[in-house]
């Protein structure tokens, strides 16, 4: 039914659009104690990324995490913080990557297109914005995960949130969920160029391929992460056309006691320096944008350990961020998904 053959009283509707959201890990408002604290009760209370009982982590959470870690937390993105605009870098960065890619949705589509982004844990939450683009009449939505390895405690709890957000609508859209990108010719190409053009084409004694951790006993339950990591990786070292040997897969962020995907990071590097491997760079290709992970652990905490070690020379490679290839992949999956819809 069109509006011009609705009842006088009828609701008005807003004219049908196709939405495309894409979706990163989130950021605190702030680096003060209560907006940290506020970020990591969220976070470390999903259930996707700590999967302990919650008559046994809760106590430990509110009680004894979220007593201390807001200030450690704070102080490491007060390092970091973009003071200019007030708010994080992956904050900063995930709005260029969707106002670039808008504007090359309505170049190629016009107004038939909603390029929106939305956080797992903080603001913009999925559930305002999913409400946001339903008001403005897309009744359907493609939505993109900025995480190109699958994991559970990141894929899927975005896509957890997504559907969450849906059981709040009278009127739900259609909705495709973007399968993971960790081996698409042109996102490996981007990847490649951006190893390029940080290394000014020379290759280094050593690249650590840095994917963000995750305890092992997801792997033996069938999580695909680590084996997706593992062929970025491979596919990277071909597209570049380095030796075997030059490419390091590790993992870092560890958190807790138990055992996480291996080699750790901060260690290998430092067995690299101590080994006499004084020249290596660090990508990270499990993440789309820079973010505390990255700007403060990967260029503070682990160069710090290489250079403790003995190395001397450690070149960071930032994540592909806005760069005109990479908002050409997510075009390019944007493209294939919304097949039939435009």
């Amino acid at each position: 039914m069109t509006s011009q053959h609705l009842p006088a009283d009828h609701p008005k509707i807003a004219p049908a659009r196709t939405g495309i959201l894409i979706a990163n890990l989130g950021t605190p408002d702030g680096y003060d104690y209560w907006s940290m604290r506020r970020y990591l009760n969220e976070f470390l209370s999903d259930r996707r990324v700590i999967d302990l009982p919650r008559w046994k982590w809760q106590p430990i959470l509110q009680g004894i995490i979220l007593t201390k870690r807001p200030f450690s937390s704070g102080e490491n993105y007060k390092l970091i913080w973009n003071e200019e605009k007030g708010e994080s870098p992956l904050m900063t960065i995930t709005r260029s990557q969707t106002e670039a890619l808008r504007a090359r949705a309505e170049a190629e589509w016009g107004d038939k297109m909603m390029v929106e982004f939305c956080m797992r844990y903080g603001n913009p939450s999925t559930r305002e914005v999913v409400q946001r683009m339903v008001e403005a009449g897309c009744r359907r939505i493609v939505f993109l995960p900025l995480y190109p390895q699958y994991a559970g405690p990141t894929s899927a709890t975005a896509n957890d949130q997504l559907f969450r957000a849906l059981m709040d609508q009278t009127w739900q859209p259609a909705l495709r969920t973007v399968e993971p990108y960790f081996d698409r010719p042109d996102y490996i190409r981007a990847l490649a160029q951006s190893v390029r053009r940080a290394l000014d084409g020379r290759m280094p004694a050593r690249l650590v391929a840095s994917y963000h951790g995750m305890p092992k006993r997801y792997l033996m339950e069938g999580d695909p992460y680590h084996c997706q990591c593992q062929k970025t990786s491979r596919l990277l070292q071909q597209e570049l056309g380095w030796p075997d040997g030059v490419i390091d897969t590790t993992f870092q962020s560890v958190f807790g006691r138990e055992e996480w995907l291996r080699p750790y990071t901060v260690e290998h590097v430092a067995d690299l320096a101590r080994a006499g491997v004084t020249d290596i760079a660090v990508i990270s290709p499990a993440f789309a944008a820079d973010c505390i992970e990255t700007l403060e652990e990967i260029n503070g905490e682990i160069r710090e350990s290489f250079e403790a070690a003995g190395g001397t020379d450690f070149t960071y490679i930032p994540c592909l961020n806005d760069d005109p290839a990479h908002i050409e992949v997510m075009l390019d999956v944007v493209r294939e998904n919304i097949s039939g819809w435009v």
